[in-house]
């Protein structure tokens, strides 16, 4: 089956670059699955052996090519899937990680960095890793966006952004027991997402002048300090600070009157107090096409907004939704950087 792959601007960007992500999980048949309906072109970072063998398993019509480097994407892409082999210490089997694999899932994130920083590719697509096992094998960072930031070289940190069709969500505490989030919440830490969140609104969105929301911590957003004195002592002081900035910005509101259809028309991201009070709303909205965006980058990192999924890994139920829609804001904010460029030369 030869892949759907939009013409048009989008042919003058590099390929996208997708790491192999836990290779007991999904990752590899989404990647399969994706090559067939792509909006782009993209190479996997992965063992191409272990793809055929999986793509015949699961009897998906998908190609696959060897490649050694990212300049031969383009002219494989139309026929096969592009893979830049990395070496699996381990037989993978779905659904059972194994530590022994984990030095290739690095080392597939850190290549693809190390391409898109030499221009190599357009951006970073990341699938799904299992904390756990990297843990096992010694990997010191909390996540993907807090190795990302390393391998970057910045000191700030990125700010993780959730996106779907008609809302654009951050969270200011993410992931914390409920119990610790409202301790956790600073006028600092509000403030830094806000900015980092507007800058990026502007470079990876082509928004010229951004508008965000900020939602309440307590019901009612604290109804004039009866229901909790955050909104009044952290949240409002942030969003004055912001405003000062230059930055369009409402709230501290209700967060119950935030999502709906009116509301969101009047605000381009909405700054979330705790992860759930974020997530809820955009997976309603669109459960299979969220996207996992990293804001503050210099380069562009999105991912599937789910995790590795063991317990179909391997059984051809994965949903290619969200890593389709994460190739597609990928490549649609390497477009905006781009002519952000291009306008900063001009």
């Amino acid at each position: 089956m030869t892949p759907k792959v939009q013409g048009g601007p989008a042919t003058s960007l590099r390929p996208l670059a997708l790491t192999m992500g836990e290779p007991a999980g999904i990752g590899g048949e989404l990647a399969l699955a994706a090559w067939q309906a792509a909006p782009c072109c993209f190479f996997a970072i992965d063992d191409p052996a272990r793809l055929g063998v999986l793509a015949e398993r699961l009897g998906l019509e998908v190609p696959v090519v060897a490649i050694a480097g990212p300049a031969e994407a383009e002219a494989v892409f139309p026929r096969a899937l592009p893979v830049l082999a990395q070496e699996l210490a381990a037989e993978v089997e779905p659904g059972r990680p194994d530590p022994a694999n984990a030095a290739a899932v690095i080392a597939a994130i850190e290549r693809a960095v190390a391409l898109v920083q030499a221009g190599e590719a357009a951006a970073v697509v990341t699938n799904p890793i299992q904390k756990e096992t990297l843990y096992q094998a010694g990997f010191r960072y909390p996540g993907h966006t807090e190795y990302l930031a390393a391998l970057a070289g910045i000191d700030t940190a990125p700010v993780m952004m959730l996106a779907c069709p008609g809302l654009r969500v951050v969270p200011i505490t993410i992931h914390l027991p409920l119990a610790e989030a409202a301790g956790a919440l600073t006028t600092e830490a509000i403030v830094h997402a806000g900015r980092v969140t507007a800058a990026a609104l502007v470079t990876d969105f082509g928004i010229a002048a951004p508008r965000l929301a900020v939602a309440g911590l307590n019901p009612h957003a604290g109804e004039g300090g009866a229901l909790g004195r955050e909104e009044a002592e952290i949240i409002a002081p942030a969003v004055a600070a912001l405003r000062a900035q230059g930055i369009a910005i409402t709230g501290p509101a209700p967060a119950d009157s935030l999502f709906h259809g009116a509301a969101r028309a009047r605000y381009d991201a909405a700054l979330c107090m705790y992860h759930d009070q974020a997530l809820i709303p955009l997976k309603t909205i669109d459960f299979a096409r969220g996207v996992n965006i990293t804001l503050g980058l210099p380069f562009v990192r999105t991912s599937p907004d789910h995790g590795t999924a063991l317990d179909i890994a391997g059984h051809g139920r994965a949903d290619p939704q969200s890593l389709l829609a994460a190739f597609e804001t990928a490549r649609d904010m390497a477009r905006a950087r781009a002519a952000v460029g291009t306008r900063a030369i001009a």
